[in-house]
């Protein structure tokens, strides 16, 4: 099928139409440069994979399937999460490339945040909804809670991808910035001028709180009741990482109280029922799972794939996308994104 100067490379891009991730430019780049299958069916995947120099995409490769590509080189996953279909520690043991997409999301985002953080400061969508019933406050009436950005205390629980996108978006507001962040040394985080703390101390002294991390075992309802309740009163809560990583209970009934003002864009189960009370919650701003789904992001991966496939098919390593590290990719704890 493929020829010694066409690798084979196998496409699967589900759940992504393959325009949505790939330009026309970009797609006219894979074809150029490699033998290109997008297998209709099991058995075709099963067909192509002896030839395979790399698979674009992440279906089911358990490792009696891996063992039918032995000139496999990398899996460059495209959805974005690693999940457990695949036999990761045959991957690495042979030499395989595992990389992934993430930081194509990463700067929409952390803009993304910015915005619902903004928001929460000053009542933005809330007034925005009182005008259009006739409610508006006009002056420092509609602005009894609004707080400043600029000179706040801020956390960051997590700091991945999103928390180094995040960063130099908040550095112009000049703010106190913790960060909890268990997979890092301090070192790392003074380095770039932040101030390293435990999970407790960045929520005690967190004016903003942003919810960056990733979801594992160890970080399910790592915001739960107790630490909930430590954010001072009339806190300002985004997430927009994984909805696991935070007690939604806990979290709806301190924003129900009055108690702290949040903004969500992620949820435990998608779409959101039409009946779930969290719909009704004056001081929640609501988003669908919209943080880094735009186009440019989607665009971005294809263009990603093709540069580092051409890197790996010229004997060199990739550059773009994010290589998932053999202690980590088995912890992941994600959930498709539709």
């Amino acid at each position: 099928m493929s020829t010694p100067h066409r690798p084979l490379v196998i496409l699967r891009a589900a759940p992504h139409p393959v325009e949505r991730i790939f330009t026309p430019d970009a797609l006219a780049r894979l074809h150029d440069r490699f033998t290109v299958v997008e297998p209709g069916s099991e058995e075709d995947l099963d067909r192509a994979l002896p030839e395979a120099f790399a698979v674009v995409g992440q279906p089911d490769l358990p490792a009696e399937r891996l063992e039918r590509a032995p000139g496999l080189r990398a899996l460059l996953n495209v959805e974005g999460n690693f999940f457990p279909n695949v036999d990761y520690d045959t991957c690495f043991r042979r030499g395989i490339h595992v990389l992934g997409c993430g930081p194509a999301y990463a700067q929409a985002v952390a803009e993304y945040a910015l915005g619902l953080a903004l928001d929460l400061a000053r009542g933005i969508s809330r007034e925005d909804r009182a005008f259009r019933a006739g409610h508006e406050r006009y002056v420092a009436d509609g602005n009894a809670d609004a707080v400043l950005l600029r000179g706040a205390d801020v956390g960051l629980v997590g700091f991945g991808n999103l928390g180094r996108s995040l960063h130099p978006l908040l550095e112009p507001f000049r703010p106190t910035l913790r960060v909890h962040d268990p997979w890092l040394p301090d070192a790392v985080l003074r380095e770039r001028g932040l101030v390293p703390a435990t999970l407790d101390e960045t929520l005690a002294r967190s004016r903003f709180v942003f919810v960056l991390a990733t979801v594992t075992d160890d970080s399910r309802s790592l915001l739960g009741e107790r630490e909930l309740g430590l954010l001072p009163d009339g806190a300002r809560l985004v997430l927009v990482s994984r909805a696991p990583v935070v007690d939604f209970p806990a979290l709806m009934r301190r924003v129900a109280e009055g108690r702290l003002l949040a903004a969500v864009d992620v949820w435990p189960e998608e779409p959101v029922a039409a009946d779930d009370p969290a719909r009704g919650l004056p001081g929640l701003v609501l988003s669908a799972h919209r943080a880094g789904g735009v186009p440019e992001a989607f665009l971005s991966i294809g263009d990603m794939v093709v540069d580092d496939l051409t890197l790996l098919a010229a004997g060199l390593p990739p550059a773009r996308m994010q290589a998932a590290a053999p202690e980590l990719v088995g912890r992941y704890r994600n959930r498709p994104v539709g």
